[in-house]
C-alpha cells in the first residue's frame, strides 16, 4: 500500500504525517516547522533518508511501547512513528516506511 504525505497547518506552523493509503493510519509524524517551505523540505528529507537502516532509531517509550525515529544525515529527527504493541510491529513499520516513503505523493491540506 503506497504512502501519502499529508502536509497541513498546525496553528501558525506546518507539519506533515506519512499515512498508509490503504488504511489511512499515520505511520510517521514530523516536527512543526515555521514555514511551509521548511515542511516541504522535511518531506524531501524523509524521502531521501527512508531507505537507509542507519537512519532509524528503535526506541521504547516509558510505558514500554516500541516506536522509532527517522533521522537526517545531520542526526536531526525528521519523523517519529506511532506507538506499536510489539517490537515486531515496530520493525514492520520501519520496513513499510523504507519501502513506501521514497515514492509517496503529497496532499497539501494547508
Amino acid at each position: 500500500m503506497p504512502g501519502i504525505f499529508h502536509l497541513k497547518r498546525s496553528g501558525d506552523q506546518y507539519m506533515f504525517n506519512l499515512k498508509s493509503s490503504g488504511n489511512g493510519e499515520t505511520v510517521l509524524t514530523s516536527e512543526r516547522y515555521t514555514s511551509k517551505q521548511n515542511a516541504e523540505g522535511g518531506i524531501q528529507s524523509v524521502k531521501a533518508n527512508a531507505p537507509y537502516d542507519a537512519r532509524y532509531q528503535k526506541l521504547t517509550a516509558r510505558d514500554g511501547s516500541p516506536y522509532f525515529t527517522l533521522t537526517a544525515t545531520n542526526g536531526q529527527i525528521i519523523g517519529v512513528s506511532e506507538m506499536y504493541s510489539t517490537t515486531r510491529a515496530r520493525d514492520e513499520g520501519i520496513e513499510w516506511v523504507k519501502a513506501n516513503a521514497p515514492s509517496a505523493s503529497t496532499v497539501d491540506q494547508t
